[in-house]
């Protein structure tokens, strides 16, 4: 089995291979997120990388505006220094979901957005868009057995603080589809939409 500082280790490089794939002249490219470019995608990485840090969340030397790249970088190590020491990653901390380890918080929420956010971020920028097989099923297992009334709350814009929004209206993908694209409609994405 996978241990979660393994897992995260693994699903960061990828991000971090995407950012750095990503052209320059993408960056302003929409995202499939409404209201996100490209660069806005690994601003929100970013962003919710320093909410796993604490309270308030951290802020870190770098800007995505200045270095996508390097502000990514910083924020990665960061978060893989905590999940690296048992002591910080055993630590209990409060989360709109109830009381968790540091670790299993970063594994239920920064780590599944890189792999989701990976998607957006290929999406947007015209890379290979494939994600980890072995994390689209461990991605489709969890996300369909979120209770239906915290789906509701996550598929409710600002249920988790101002301008927040976890998953959009379900998106209507085939049965037949690869678990991938059911995965995207879930969330969703409609991964038949080419921005």
């Amino acid at each position: 089995m996978e241990e979660i500082a393994d897992r995260y280790r693994r699903r960061a490089a990828e991000f971090e291979r995407r950012i750095a794939a990503v052209p320059p002249d993408a960056w302003s490219n929409q995202s499939p997120c409404a209201r996100w470019t490209a660069r806005d995608v690994v601003d929100h990485i970013v962003g919710m990388h320093g909410y796993m840090l604490g309270p308030g969340g951290r802020a870190f030397g770098t800007q995505v505006n200045d270095d996508p790249l390097r502000a990514f970088q910083e924020a990665r190590a960061a978060v893989q220094e905590v999940l690296d020491n048992p002591e910080l990653a055993g630590q209990e901390v409060d989360t709109p979901i109830g009381r968790m380890t540091a670790e299993q918080h970063v594994d239920q929420v920064v780590s599944d957005d890189l792999v989701l956010h990976g998607w957006d971020l290929a999406r947007a920028t015209g890379q290979d868009e494939t994600m980890n097989p072995d994390d689209v099923e461990r991605l489709w297992r969890s996300t369909t057995s979120i209770p239906v009334d915290l789906m509701k709350r996550y598929r409710t814009p600002g249920a988790f603080g101002p301008g927040v929004e976890v998953f959009g209206p379900e998106v209507p993908v085939p049965a037949d589809a690869p678990l991938q694209d059911r995965l995207l409609g879930l969330i969703g994405r409609d991964p038949s939409v080419r921005r």
